[in-house]
């Protein structure tokens, strides 16, 4: 029954990503969309560390966490393979001084598996890297619209990492990543009469980039037990300056309104991105760096620490030239834990359910109108056990991370969001000894 509500829990949320957009943030306009948390909830719903490292749970920011030691609940065989599937729902509300405006958003966050193979893990999965969903209005001095905005799209990202155990303490790993997707944009700049009556023929500039290429993160894990019953946990990653390949094409449509508002087209003309040297472009992905560290008694409670900062100000896009934005080197600060009363209690399910919580605090790298855009939320989430028997450490987990990114200063917006996520991280033993008396 629990093998098969991961298929139920993919068909559900791959039709929801489908029909809405992975984002509906104003920010999205700018590079190359709104960046996705690399995690599992059991991460977000920690405030988004990453430092904390098990046997049955997966870490997608760091390799490191694939490698590990045999454990003893299975007779000092193999780690079990894991396979877990994630998804979000997002209530957000849009705020300026010009008034506000509500949205939401369904997305489908990752497909994840790892397989223990001795010291060895290996891992693979698929997750989205950025999203880009926008609608955005101007008006003029006469309170009449003046452009209109609209993006879709995002780069997705499939990776392979392996991850070595070098001693009992030390961890290392790798993990290669191939990007790729498309961003799709459209600019209508409304034209008037010298009467301020809107033109019959409107023309609108259409916008597609065809995005693919290859990363690389790097990452260790060091363990050690500090005093009989406390173990403090340190996780490194790293990852190195990248580029996206970017195929490039540009139309102008022009086109008439008809009395509902809806636009009919009349013709199309190609741009010739070709002869400006636009048609093929380079995108940097810039390097990354994180450091995290935590203590806490195993299989009972942990508090951690991570600090992460990203090389923002490298990033550039040729294709455009955003008048009123620039970007800054970013960094982010996160701060969680959890809490399991018993995790091996036969009797009295809550003992098992593992407790989350955190707050984080992020300098996105983006400015716009010379103001930082910052994002601040804090979390709380529930890791429900759903196995029995070999898949004793099976469970569902449930997220909730209220938020705000932006600010209504300098005509900007400012973001509160509600974001709700539910995942499965499923455990099982594919390769078992079997034993005769």
């Amino acid at each position: 029954m629990i093998k098969k509500l991961i298929l139920v829990f993919v068909c559900v949320f791959a039709s929801q990503a489908y029909a809405q957009e992975g984002s509906a943030s104003p920010y999205s306009f700018y590079g190359i969309g709104s960046l996705n948390f690399k995690g599992t909830v059991e991460n977000r719903s920690m405030g988004g560390i990453s430092v904390y490292n098990d046997s049955i749970h997966l870490n997608l920011k760091n390799p490191a966490s694939y490698g590990g030691k045999n454990l003893a609940v299975y007779n000092k065989e193999s780690r079990p393979i894991i396979y877990s599937v994630g998804g979000s729902y997002s209530n957000i509300k849009l705020k300026s001084d010009n008034g506000s405006d509500k949205s939401s958003t369904s997305t489908f966050d990752y497909l994840s598996f790892s397989i223990p193979l001795g010291k060895l893990g290996v891992g693979f999965g698929l997750l989205p890297y950025s999203s880009v969903g926008y609608k955005l209005e101007n008006t003029n001095d006469n309170g009449d619209l003046s452009h209109r905005y609209k993006g879709e799209g995002g780069v997705n990202k499939t990776y392979l990492s392996f991850g070595y155990q070098v001693t009992d303490k030390l961890s290392i790993g790798a993990t290669a990543d191939y990007n790729f997707g498309n961003i799709k944009n459209s600019t209508l700049e409304f034209q008037y009469n010298n009467d301020d009556e809107l033109l019959v023929y409107q023309t609108r500039e259409d916008n597609r980039s065809d995005l693919n290429g290859l990363s690389l993160n790097l990452g260790a894990y060091y363990t050690t037990m500090v005093t009989e019953n406390l173990e403090l946990q340190t996780s490194i990653t790293y990852s190195p300056e990248s580029k996206l390949r970017s195929s490039n094409t540009r139309s102008f449509t022009t086109f008439t309104f008809d009395s509902f508002g809806n636009e009919n087209e009349l013709n199309t003309i190609e741009a010739d991105l070709k002869s400006k040297g636009l048609n093929q472009t380079d995108l940097i992905l810039p390097s990354k760096f994180n450091v995290g560290i935590g203590i806490g008694e195993p299989r009972k409670w942990f508090a951690g620490l991570d600090y992460t900062t990203q090389n923002t100000s490298a990033f550039s896009n040729r294709l455009y030239n955003y008048s009123n934005a620039t970007f800054e080197n970013s960094s982010s600060l996160s701060l969680g834990g959890f809490y399991v009363p018993k995790y091996n209690a036969f009797k009295g399910y809550f003992k098992r359910v593992v407790y989350r919580t955190g707050i984080r605090f992020e300098k996105t790298g983006l400015k716009v109108n010379n103001q930082s855009i910052k994002e601040f939320g804090i979390s709380f989430g529930l890791g429900l056990p759903v196995g029995s028997g070999k898949d004793f450490f099976s469970n569902a987990n449930l997220g909730v991370e209220l938020g705000k990114r932006g600010t209504t200063k300098q005509n900007l917006i400012q973001e509160n969001f509600v974001k709700f996520q539910l995942s499965l991280s499923l455990n099982d033993r594919w390769f078992e000894k079997r034993k005769y008396n």
